[in-house]
């Protein structure tokens, strides 16, 4: 999130495009307009000057293309959290397993209510689908480089390589997108970064009250949670820092 946040007024339209067509990682001097794209309010804005950082010494575009791509992936990950939040805490399904888990308690305490093996096979997933989308020998498979390398920040690529068929891609499962015009594509692209912008403020604002009752008054019927939603794994070992 905080990687995310910070790296808001980099982004632009193009961050997550369909794996169709090699792009480059934009250039300095192309933030400002790039950015206005986005929010012509408030455009280009970087207080801390992060896209000058040039880091691991690696050069503007590959800071950029790294700011670029932490924001798009946060936001689609803070986009899924803030749907699941919303239907964990609404929606329940009277068959088992479903129906021994309790209505009236907040998504983070489900989640440590979890054995601890189902929490490490969430975790070891993730951790697949990132060096998954992040392997050189993947990307290249469909013509890609790596974001910090001049390819293109937010690509993800299929699962058709994969030794078992997999029935549905993580990007654009449904082919919405196939064969799409540019004039569309760049609107979607548009409209996923910003909601991916206002799903970080989301889930955030939906740990915050759960955590710290009255923190956002809107969110005062949510469900609380008495433990630390930055510490998901607190139930099963202490980390020095966090409370148990």
């Amino acid at each position: 999130m905080l990687a995310a946040a910070v790296s808001t007024p980099l982004s632009f339209a193009g961050a997550a495009a369909a794996p169709l067509a090699r792009a480059s990682a934009p250039a300095m001097s192309a933030l400002p307009e790039l950015s206005k794209k986005l929010n012509p309010v408030l455009g280009y804005w970087d207080p801390l000057n992060l896209a000058e950082l040039n880091f691991w010494g690696a050069g503007d575009d590959a800071t950029v293309g790294f700011l670029r791509h932490a924001e798009i992936k946060h936001g689609r990950v803070a986009m899924a959290a803030f749907v699941g939040y919303c239907v964990q805490s609404n929606v329940h399904f009277p068959w088992a397993p479903f129906n021994s888990i309790p209505t009236n308690i907040a998504p983070a305490e489900q989640w440590a209510q979890l054995p601890e093996a189902a929490k490490w096979q969430i975790i070891l997933f993730v951790g697949f689908l990132e060096v998954y989308s992040e392997h050189s020998f993947i990307l290249e498979k469909y013509g890609q480089k790596h974001y910090m390398k001049g390819g293109k920040p937010g690509f993800f690529p299929d699962f058709d390589t994969m030794v078992h068929p997999v029935p549905l891609n993580l990007w654009d499962p449904l082919k919405a997108y196939k064969g799409a015009s540019a004039e569309r594509k760049a609107d979607g692209l548009l409209k996923e970064v910003n909601n991916g912008r206002l799903a970080m403020i989301g889930i955030m604002g939906f740990c915050a009250e759960a955590r710290v009752p009255g923190a956002v008054p809107a969110l005062s019927n949510i469900a609380h949670y008495a433990g630390d939603p930055m510490a998901p794994f607190a139930a099963n070992f202490h980390l020095p820092g966090f409370a148990s």
